[in-house]
């Protein structure tokens, strides 16, 4: 699974959203692309669950390019947790 090497800080702060992203929207390599239809964080789970199920549609021909790279790190709290008591892991 794709994760940094060696961050500064454990967790990061949220940042605000706004609209579609305005580079690195176009194909670079190959002939075919996916592309989100809105604006949302992508973990690092779910980039290595799209590649497994691309890589097993293709039987293992072709090749395929992975162009975003997890580098925020994404915390959620477990349910049946009430809030507060700190970030969560």
């Amino acid at each position: 699974m794709l994760q940094p090497k060696k961050t500064k800080f454990r967790r990061e702060q949220k940042n605000v959203m706004k609209g579609m992203a305005q580079r690195g929207n176009q194909l670079a390599f190959g002939s075919f692309g996916l592309k989100t239809l809105e604006n949302c964080w992508i973990t690092a789970q779910q980039i290595e669950s799209a590649r497994q199920a691309i890589s097993r549609c293709m039987n293992r021909e072709g090749q395929i390019w992975i162009r975003i790279f997890p580098v925020k790190p994404f915390t959620k709290k477990p349910l049946d947790t009430r809030m507060g008591k700190g970030k969560g892991d």
